[in-house]
C-alpha cells in the first residue's frame, strides 16, 4: 500500500491547485479524480467550454450587428454549431493537457477512479472497471465539487430538458430555449443562444435576476440583455413542472397571482444553482459532519469534524466559485505546512461572463443599509468613456461604495467592457484597504475602460468626475 502525507480528492481548480501547493511545500501528494480527464467541471464542463462559445457566440453576433458600422462589409455570416463546439473541445483539451502537465512536473501521483474513506487515513480507489485499490494518507483535502440542482416535478432527460452540461453540447441552435433560473449560468448561456439567434424566455422565482449582486447591476443587466438580445423576463414566477411531447418542451409556472402559466419552447435548460457532491464518499463511516444543505461542516481553518481531513471548495459554505476554491487549497495546504495563511471571504470577486460583463467585489449597496453603515456612493457611465465609445461598449457603468467617515472603499460593482478583468483594481485597492481619494489620485492611462474606475472613484470624493 503507497503512503502520501497528503491526498486531494477531486481535480478542480480546487483540488489541482491544493496538490500542486502541497507538493511546493515537500509533500509526498495524490490526487483521485474518478473521472479521466483532470479539472473537474469548471475546466471540462463550466468556465472554460462556456467561455469559449461565450467568445465564439459574440464574434457571429458583432460580424451580424457592428461589422458594417466598423466599415467591414462581409456576406451575411452563417452559424456553424458544430464548428463552435469542435473549438470549445479544443480549448478544453488544451487546458486539460496543461494540468496533467503541472502533475507531472510537481511529481503528483494521480489515481483515477472513485475516492471511499475506508478509514481517516485510508481510502479505496475504484476503477470503472470495478477493480481497487487502497493507499494510506497522512491528511487528506475533500475537494469534490458540485452538480447542477434540479427542482420538484423536473425530470431532465438530458436531451430537450437539459442543464448546463448539455448545454455545451448542443448541435443545433434553439429555436426558442426556456431557462428557468436568472442566475449566473442560464444568463451566461442564454446569452451564447440568443446571439446565435435563439429566443430566450427566462422564468426566474425571485423579483430579479442575479439577486445575490447589487441592485444596480441587476436592473442595468436585465435592461441590457433585453434591448441587445431579446431577452424576455417572467418574474416571481414558481415552476411546477416541465413536460416534453416529441421536439416540443411545456414549462409550467405559478405566477404572482397565482395563475398558471405555460411556456413552449423546443429545449428548457434547468440553471437553478448547483449542490455538493459528497456521495459515496464514506463520510459517515468516519465522522464527518455534515449541514442541513449537504454541505461538508469546516472551522475557519477548513478543518473537518475528523483530525488531519480538510474540505474546501464547493462542499463546503460560501459561493460556489473556482477561484474561491483555489484560495482555499493554497490556504489549507500552507496551513499543514505550518505558515499562517489567511482569506477574506468578503473580496473574494463575483463574475457574470455576460456582455456586458458583470463584475463585483465587497458589499452591495443593500448589505450597507442592513449594516446601517453610513456610506458614499461614486459611478461613472461607460456612455462617457473615450475608450468605450470607440469600442462601441457603452452600455454599463463603475459603481464605487466608500465610508462616509474615512472614505475607505467598501464596494465595487461594474457592469460594462472587460469588466471582469477591470476588477482586480477593486480587489487589490480594498485588500490595501485604499480610499477612494487613493485610487482617484491614480494615474490610469488614457484611453482606458479602467479609467472609469477613477472617475467612480472621484465622484464618491465630492461629486468630482471630471468627464461627466
Amino acid at each position: 500500500m503507497e503512503k502520501f502525507d497528503v491526498t486531494v480528492i477531486g481535480a478542480g481548480p480546487g483540488g489541482y491547485v491544493a496538490a500542486i501547493r502541497c507538493a511546493q511545500l515537500g509533500m509526498k501528494t495524490a490526487l483521485i479524480e474518478r473521472y479521466p480527464s483532470l479539472g473537474g467541471t469548471c475546466l471540462n464542463v463550466g468556465c472554460i467550454p462556456s467561455k469559449a462559445l461565450l467568445d465564439s457566440s459574440e464574434h457571429f453576433y458583432n460580424a451580424v450587428h457592428h461589422f458594417e458600422e466598423h466599415g467591414i462589409d462581409i456576406k451575411a455570416p452563417k452559424v456553424n454549431i458544430k464548428q463552435m463546439i469542435e473549438r470549445k473541445r479544443g480549448v478544453v483539451k488544451m487546458t486539460v493537457d496543461g494540468i496533467n502537465f503541472l502533475m507531472k512536473k510537481n511529481k503528483i501521483t494521480v489515481y483515477t477512479g472513485h475516492g471511499t474513506f475506508a478509514t481517516k487515513n485510508t481510502i479505496d480507489i475504484t476503477k470503472d472497471d470495478g477493480k481497487k485499490e487502497t493507499i494510506e494518507t497522512g491528511k487528506t483535502i475533500i475537494a469534490t465539487g458540485s452538480k447542477p440542482s434540479s427542482l420538484p416535478g423536473i425530470e431532465i432527460d438530458k436531451k430537450r430538458v437539459i442543464t448546463s452540461t448539455e448545454a455545451l453540447e448542443l448541435t443545433e441552435v434553439p429555436g426558442h430555449m426556456v431557462i428557468i433560473g436568472g442566475g449566473v449560468i442560464g444568463l451566461e448561456l442564454g446569452s451564447v443562444y440568443a446571439r446565435l439567434g435563439s429566443k430566450i424566455t427566462v422564468v426566474e422565482f425571485m423579483d430579479r435576476i442575479i439577486p445575490g449582486m447589487d441592485g444596480a447591476l441587476s436592473k442595468e443587466l436585465q435592461r441590457v440583455l433585453k434591448k441587445n438580445l431579446g431577452f424576455e423576463f417572467l418574474f416571481k414566477h414558481k415552476v411546477t413542472g416541465v413536460k416534453t411531447t416529441g421536439k416540443e418542451v411545456t414549462v409550467s409556472a405559478m405566477n404572482s397571482k397565482d395563475e398558471k402559466v405555460e411556456i413552449k419552447g423546443d429545449y428548457c435548460l434547468v440553471a437553478v444553482g448547483r449542490r455538493p457532491y459528497t456521495d459515496n464518499l464514506g463520510l459517515d463511516k468516519i465522522g464527518v459532519k455534515m449541514d442541513n444543505r449537504g454541505r461538508i461542516e469546516t472551522d475557519d481553518h477548513l478543518r473537518t469534524s475528523v483530525e488531519g481531513i480538510y474540505a474546501i471548495g464547493d462542499v463546503i459554505k460560501g459561493a460556489m466559485l473556482a477561484h474561491k476554491a483555489e484560495e482555499e487549497g493554497v490556504f489549507v495546504a500552507e496551513q499543514m505546512a505550518g505558515q499562517k495563511p489567511h482569506i477574506d471571504y468578503n473580496l473574494i470577486p463575483g463574475v457574470i461572463y455576460t456582455w456586458p460583463e458583470v463584475a463585483a467585489v465587497g458589499y452591495t449597496e443593500e448589505q450597507l443599509k442592513e449594516q446601517g453603515k453610513k456610506y458614499k456612493v461614486g459611478s461613472f457611465p461607460f456612455k462617457a468613456s473615450g475608450r468605450a465609445r470607440a469600442s462601441m461598449d457603452t452600455d454599463g457603468f463603475v459603481k464605487v461604495l466608500a465610508d462616509e467617515a474615512t472614505d475607505e472603499i467598501l464596494g465595487v460593482h461594474m457592469i460594462g467592457p472587460r469588466t471582469a478583468d477591470m476588477i482586480a483594481e477593486a480587489v487589490v485597492a480594498m485588500e490595501y484597504k485604499a480610499s477612494a481619494e487613493d485610487i482617484s489620485r491614480m494615474s490610469h492611462a488614457h484611453p482606458t475602460f479602467t479609467e472609469s474606475m477613477k472617475e467612480a472613484c472621484l465622484d464618491a470624493t465630492g461629486k468630482r468626475a471630471l468627464h461627466i
